[in-house]
C-alpha cells in the first residue's frame, strides 16, 4: 500500500519533451533541403514549448514531496532535453539565416540522423513512462552518434579541401559544429537514461 502521494507526472512532461524533439528533429530536415521560413518558425515555437515544460518541471519538484525518480535525476533528465531542444533550434535557425541551403549531402545524412535520433528519443521516454524496457533505444542513440560524427568529419575534410569561398566555408563549417552539438545532446540523453535504469534496477 503507497502511503504517500507520488507524483507520476513527471513521466508525462519527459515524454511531451520528447515528442517535441521528436517534431523539430523533423522539421530541422525540411530547413536543410528547402531553407523553408514557416519551418524554422514552427522549429522557434517547438523549442518555446520546450522551455515550458522545463518551467513546469521545476515548478512541480518545487511542489512535491515524493518523486517517482531522484529529484536531481528528474532535474538533470529535462535539462539534457532542453539541451536537445536547444541544440536544433540553433542549427535550424542558423541554415535559415545564412542561406544555406539546400545544404550538401552530407549535412542532409547528419539531419537524417538527428532525425532518427529524435524517434528514438521518444520510444525511449515512452518506454520509461509505461516502465518498459528502453535500453535498446539508448544504444540505438549512441550507435546513431557514432555514425554522425563520421559523417561529419569526413564532411569537414571535403569541405576544406574542396570549398574556394571562404564564406561558405565559414557558414558551413559552423553548421557542422552545431549538428554535432546536437547529435552529442541526444547521446546526452541516452547516457542519462541509462543511468537512471541501473540506479533504479
Amino acid at each position: 500500500m503507497r502511503l504517500l502521494p507520488r507524483e507520476e507526472k513527471f513521466f508525462d512532461y519527459f515524454h511531451t519533451q520528447a515528442r517535441l524533439i521528436s517534431e523539430a528533429s523533423l522539421v530541422l530536415g525540411e530547413i536543410a533541403r528547402s531553407g523553408s521560413a514557416s519551418a524554422a518558425e514552427r522549429i522557434t515555437k517547438l523549442e518555446r514549448d520546450g522551455d515550458e515544460i522545463i518551467h513546469e518541471i521545476v515548478q512541480k519538484l518545487n511542489a512535491t514531496f515524493i518523486t517517482p525518480l531522484d529529484p536531481e535525476d528528474i532535474h538533470q533528465m529535462a535539462s539534457r532535453l532542453d539541451d536537445v531542444l536547444d541544440g536544433i533550434e540553433e542549427v535550424g535557425y542558423k541554415m535559415f539565416t545564412y542561406k544555406a541551403t539546400p545544404l550538401p549531402a552530407e549535412a542532409i545524412k547528419i539531419c537524417d540522423t538527428i532525425q532518427a535520433s529524435g524517434q528514438a528519443i521518444e520510444k525511449a521516454f515512452a518506454a520509461l513512462s509505461q516502465s518498459k524496457e528502453l535500453m535498446e533505444h539508448c544504444i540505438e542513440i549512441n550507435r546513431l552518434e557514432d555514425l554522425a560524427d563520421q559523417i561529419g568529419r569526413s564532411a569537414v575534410a571535403h569541405l576544406f579541401e574542396h570549398e574556394k569561398d571562404p564564406i561558405q566555408i565559414i557558414k558551413l563549417k559552423e553548421i557542422y559544429d552545431l549538428l554535432e552539438t546536437a547529435c552529442d545532446a541526444c547521446e546526452d540523453v541516452a547516457d542519462v537514461l541509462q543511468h537512471v535504469v541501473v540506479k533504479n534496477s
